[in-house]
């Protein structure tokens, strides 16, 4: 956590630089799982409940889609954007999100334990409940999102930062942190964890609202 006493040195997250070439819309149909979809636009699918574990997406676009229930777990989003998708129960499981733009997304129940985010951009969008328990999350930005009762039990996270974002009641029990920057958060509670923030960075404001939780979980009691 932030050290008061001198100016902390934070590494930024590298961000993604997707230029997707022309696409081809999706033909419809179902999902397949192990399906290879490479520069493929899907535009208001509604591919609830299909399955897709190990599918492989390369340079796609996601807009407008509906995902609910949908099964892509392992599924490895590369070089591709998500604009507006919505997914609620959707079992992400052990996906890869490598070189990631997500704009405006609603996410509810979302399954990603083991999931794997390396230099992912998340603007905006409401995202509740999302099971991150043990994922690896390397060079993320998230930028004016809500986040209501994230999982991170497990997490490992590397250069991530949170900026104009609302976090309630975030478990990061047993996650490790580096780099991991709090600074900009619009609204921060930790719900469980609060020994694991070893490694993120807050300013002195934070530091006091956490002040009583972070007393609580080394079992100092603050008395008058």
């Amino acid at each position: 956590m932030a050290d008061s006493g001198r100016r902390v040195a934070v590494r930024a997250a590298r961000r993604p630089e997707v230029r997707l070439p022309e696409l081809q819309a999706w033909g419809g149909g179902g999902l397949e799982p192990d399906g290879d979809y490479d520069g493929v636009e899907f535009a208001g699918a509604d591919l609830s409940g299909q399955e897709g574990a190990g599918a492989r997406f390369l340079e796609c676009a996601l807009r407008d889609c509906v995902l609910d229930g949908a099964g892509l777990a392992r599924a490895r989003f590369l070089d591709s954007v998500w604009e507006g998708v919505r997914a609620v129960g959707a079992d992400l499981s052990g996906a890869v999100w490598r070189d990631v733009e997500v704009s405006e997304a609603r996410l509810g129940g979302v399954a990603l334990p083991g999931a794997q985010w390396e230099r992912v951009v998340v603007r905006g969008g409401k995202f509740d409940f999302l099971n991150l328990r043990g994922a690896r999350l390397r060079d993320v930005v998230f930028e004016g999102c809500v986040l209501v009762e994230p999982d991170l039990a497990g997490a490992v996270l590397e250069r991530v930062s949170f900026r104009g974002c609302v976090l309630r009641g975030v478990d990061v029990a047993g996650a490790r942190m580096a780099d991991v920057d709090l600074r900009e958060a619009a609204e921060l509670e930790v719900a469980r964890g609060m020994e694991s923030l070893a490694g993120a960075v807050v300013t002195p404001g934070q530091l006091v609202e956490l002040a009583p939780a972070l007393a609580a979980c080394l079992g100092v009691r603050v008395v008058p």
